[in-house]
């Protein structure tokens, strides 16, 4: 019960983080970039919980290919497939069908660092 707690509490955070995250920066969010947020927060913190001694610039780097890989997946369900247009990038420089882009893939990589650090408190602080 408590793994479930656990796992269900971070997915909320994340998805809420992120959703808020979106609002400041775009000025909206859709209800897709809620669960994608809950998912990304989700597989960064167990990466982080499962790995302490990783180092921080490594996890960085990881981090930023797994939000993008998710970013590119949701991306081309919802934005290719289903033609919602929740973003395009393809105004961006390096951009894959203006579903993720370089610039991004960088600024993930950079949020990563208080995502770890929030991880690392929450997993001590609450779930250890």
């Amino acid at each position: 019960m408590q793994k479930i707690k656990e796992d269900t509490s971070i997915f909320l955070l994340g998805s809420v983080a992120y959703s808020w995250i979106e609002i400041l920066w775009r000025g909206f969010t859709h209800w897709t970039m809620s669960i994608t947020g809950g998912l990304c927060f989700f597989i960064l913190y167990k990466l982080n919980t499962k790995n302490p001694r990783k180092s921080l610039w490594r996890k960085c780097i990881t981090g930023a290919l797994i939000i993008t890989g998710v970013e590119f997946v949701i991306g081309c369900i919802v934005n290719l497939a289903l033609k919602w247009n929740v973003w395009d990038y393809s105004s961006q420089p390096l951009n894959l069908w203006g579903q993720i882009c370089a610039l991004y893939t960088l600024l993930w990589g950079l949020l990563c660092i208080p995502i770890f650090k929030l991880s690392r408190f929450l997993k001590t602080r609450y779930f250890s």
